[in-house]
């Protein structure tokens, strides 16, 4: 779908999301990337085949290093 350089991830690729958006919809809480995924402002996905990804916020990786011993 991409007609720009650099080409934007495939949909399938795992960084899918840093493809660029081609439409917004902050309201409604998605956006449609130039991969032909949609993005849901809870992270999670709707790819062009019709699969799903669910909701995958979290921690950051780093932050169980980062908490205070109990």
């Amino acid at each position: 779908m991409c007609e720009h350089l650099p080409h934007c991830p495939a949909a399938d690729a795992v960084d899918r999301d840093a493809a660029r958006a081609l439409a917004s919809f902050p309201e409604q809480g998605w956006s449609l990337l130039c991969n032909g995924v949609i993005v849901f402002d809870d992270t999670g996905e709707l790819l062009p085949d019709g699969s799903t990804v669910a909701p995958h916020r979290g921690p950051a990786p780093h932050a169980s290093s980062l908490a205070p011993a109990a």
